[in-house]
């Protein structure tokens, strides 16, 4: 069965023994794997095997909060390497695989991010991507002089004059700016250099940034706001949407609609890719993934459990109520909201305990799970893919490197024996692999010596005024 030229999108989504809650006590976890660089080497590689578009890790700037107890059997978001550090490290061991960081825009400087992002993508030669987040958490807030979080529309306020300084920054030079020429001594054309200025009610940044224009112009932006706010955002500046949803139904209606922003944005809704996550137990019989499940739910801890809730709540306090009795009703906190509506919703649909939701949520934390054969799986990928409600899918591997090895054995060549799937990479660097276009600089075309041709058709991004 064949798709046209159209096929999926895959990001391998790392967390660093698995996204499973209790991942690091399976068996075929590396448990040290937050601070072993061998065990990410061999993981890129296995992604890169099954010819993934992108490898994609996520951050926080803190340790996370909660009771100890719970912390204490936990390994996510304890102890684990800072993330574009070990992109640049993977860079030298991976060829085609696109290098995707979250960075925060609350407790960082656009020119930091513009230019440590600009360097990445030198680094990997065009491999580059920027998930672009505001903080969700109160406690990041106390690592960097504040008392308090930002709140949620002023984080956006900020991330979008944010993103518009890192935008303007990475178009400080003319692809063709450096003449390095030795005979006549001149380094750079003094013509083809454009300082920002940017002064607003966030930022002050004058630039130019002192890092070239990047093989891929600028590194692909990524994004995952839900809320009507982080939807809107996206439809602005995303070209690669991670998305959250349980039901085909809502992923749909998401897709749908933020196709729709994009287009009223006058840009191209085919040149934004739609990813929601997905976790999975794949074996080759469906009472195999089954019992394999059964075996990585039977680590949780209750305490855990609770500590989980709790945590994607937005570190709501649950030590009182019974892990046998209901969610209690509890108002909307400062994390992400879309987040707190979809776990309440499912909490409330399906009448959860907190012991219930906690195991629910440890599967795939709060992404879609599914366990089955290759067949199941790839079936519910290509209705998804072709029913409007995907572009592809974020890979949320329940425990590595075990659970990556299976979906790249088993899942990608089902998914290629039906043309779903590319069999080899497009080219080298993460839009071409993207279907992407490569943005034209906004001052190319009042050079003649700029080479007309090489950006056909591309999507302009002008720096902030």
């Amino acid at each position: 069965m064949t798709d046209g030229q159209r096929q999926m999108h895959l990001g391998a989504f790392f967390m660093p023994t698995g996204h499973h809650v209790t991942s690091w006590r399976h068996p075929e976890a590396q448990a040290d794997a937050g601070v072993n660089f061998a065990h990410y080497i061999d993981i890129a590689r296995t992604a890169e095997r099954g010819k993934f578009d992108m490898i994609f890790l996520a951050d926080s700037v803190t340790m996370r909060s909660g009771h100890m107890d719970a912390l204490s059997r936990s390994a996510q978001y304890i102890a684990n390497f800072e993330p574009l550090t070990l992109l640049a490290a993977l860079a030298s061991v991976t060829e085609r695989i696109g290098l995707v960081a979250t960075a925060t825009t609350s407790y960082n400087e656009p020119y930091h991010i513009a230019r440590k992002f600009a360097s990445l993508d030198f680094i990997s030669s065009g491999r580059a991507g920027w998930n672009i987040v505001t903080s969700a958490r109160d406690n990041e807030a106390f690592n960097f002089g504040r008392e308090a979080h930002y709140p949620h529309e002023e984080r956006y306020e900020r991330a979008r004059e944010f993103t518009n300084v890192v935008l303007g920054l990475w178009e400080s030079w003319d692809d063709d700016a450096f003449i390095r020429n030795k005979e006549s001594g001149l380094f750079f054309d003094p013509e083809k250099v454009h300082v920002l200025d940017h002064k607003g009610p966030y930022f002050s940044v004058r630039g130019p940034l002192n890092v070239p224009r990047t093989p891929q112009g600028h590194p692909v932006l990524v994004q995952a706001g839900s809320s009507e706010t982080g939807r809107d955002f996206a439809a602005e500046f995303g070209e690669v949407i991670f998305t959250a949803h349980l039901t085909f139904d809502d992923a749909q209606k998401f897709y749908a609609d933020l196709k729709g922003r994009v287009a009223s944005r006058g840009r191209n809704p085919d040149h934004v890719k739609i990813l929601p996550g997905l976790s999975f137990i794949v074996a080759p019989t469906e009472a195999e993934a089954q019992a394999k499940f059964e075996h990585l739910q039977s680590l949780i801890h209750p305490m855990v459990a609770r500590e989980l809730v709790s945590m994607t709540l937005g570190g709501v306090d649950l030590s009182d109520y019974p892990m046998d009795g209901p969610l209690p009703d509890l108002s909307e906190t400062n994390a992400s909201q879309s987040t707190f509506d979809s776990v309440m919703r499912l909490a409330r649909r399906e009448q959860l305990t907190i012991r219930q939701l906690g195991m629910r949520l440890a599967a795939g934390r709060q992404r879609l799970h599914v366990n089955g054969t290759p067949e199941q799986i790839a079936d519910l990928m290509e209705q998804w893919f072709k029913d409007g409600a995907a572009d592809g899918f974020n890979i949320l591997p329940p425990y590595l490197p075990g659970a990556l090895n299976d979906f790249v054995d088993l899942v990608i060549p089902e998914l290629q024996r039906r043309g779903l799937f590319r069999t080899e990479y497009e080219g080298r660097t993460l839009r071409e692999n993207l279907g992407l276009p490569r943005p034209e600089g906004p001052y190319a075309r009042t050079h003649e010596t700029f080479e007309p041709g090489t950006t056909s058709g591309r999507d302009e991004i002008k720096p902030s005024p």
